[in-house]
């Protein structure tokens, strides 16, 4: 297995596991995108390895972007000086787009272990695999227009699927935090368990999957998902049009500071 610099990659009989180590919060780049990506592509290769379990460590299973890095803000400064065509100037989130889609086009059926909070992007990670265990203590959350801004990663495809329109509206126009228990009822989640079970009952789930047929898993996995990673880059080229748009406003500048200092947002419309 490949030695990867923010997460463990391993192979448990026939489940491959990779585990997100950057606690406490797991925020997530294009690096840290790209990694789960690769080791996706390598667990395709593998013929031994037939399903995979994406956990992480810390209190959060992924956080999202972190908007208040001032390593991010100084990029996006300097991605907002370049000239020339617009696309250009789409700086880091357009690569971490590309890079989400790789992980839309992996093969093999994936189980994430949910045991925090999976918060925007964070939230978009989770829905990419097929299924998700999690625990009470977890909260699922389309925070992006608490943000000032508009939903990425390809939710605005993933979640409808998965939950319905209207629970997916709900989720986008609130921004609420859905709890662990809520999200089984919605679909959102399949298992539900202890917290420090979490990952234990992912690697049971997964186990289960990799009993079957190699061979039929792939091919009724190919059917199930076709198109799916198609539709989701289409999807991620409208979002980002969209948060290139927003990210320019003042109500994302203050959105963003108001999450930082946890407080409610003064938003004008501007």
């Amino acid at each position: 297995m490949t030695t990867y610099k923010d997460i463990g990659v391993e192979k448990v009989g026939h489940v491959g596991t990779i585990e997100i180590r950057r606690p406490p919060l797991n925020f997530f780049d294009i690096s840290l995108i790209n990694q789960i990506a690769d080791a996706l592509d390598e667990f395709d290769r593998d013929i031994e390895i037939r399903a995979s379990v994406l956990s992480a460590q810390g209190k959060a299973f992924c956080a999202g972007a972190n908007f208040g890095d001032p390593a991010r803000q100084a990029q996006e400064a300097r991605e907002a000086e370049k000239k020339g065509d617009p696309a250009d100037n789409l700086g880091p989130i357009n690569h971490l787009y590309i890079q989400a889609v790789r992980i839309f086009r992996a093969k093999k059926p994936i189980v994430a272990a949910v045991q925090g909070a999976a918060i925007g992007g964070g939230l978009g990670l989770a829905v990419s695999a097929d299924f998700r265990v999690t625990c009470p203590e977890a909260r699922f959350s389309a925070n992006f227009t608490k943000l000032g801004f508009h939903p990425g990663f390809g939710l605005t495809t993933t979640l409808p699927e998965l939950i319905g329109k209207n629970n997916a509206e709900l989720m986008f126009y609130t921004s609420r935090r859905v709890t662990g228990e809520e999200a089984v009822k919605w679909g959102l989640a399949n298992e539900l368990v202890p917290q420090d079970q979490v990952k234990a009952a992912a690697m049971k789930l997964a186990g289960e999957i990799a009993e079957c047929s190699p061979l039929g898993l792939l091919s009724t996995r190919a059917t199930m998902r076709a198109g799916l990673a198609d539709r989701v880059m289409a999807a991620t080229n409208h979002e980002l049009a969209e948060q290139t748009r927003l990210r320019a406003t003042e109500d994302f500048k203050e959105g963003v500071k108001a999450t930082e200092e946890r407080r409610a947002a003064n938003f004008k419309g501007r």
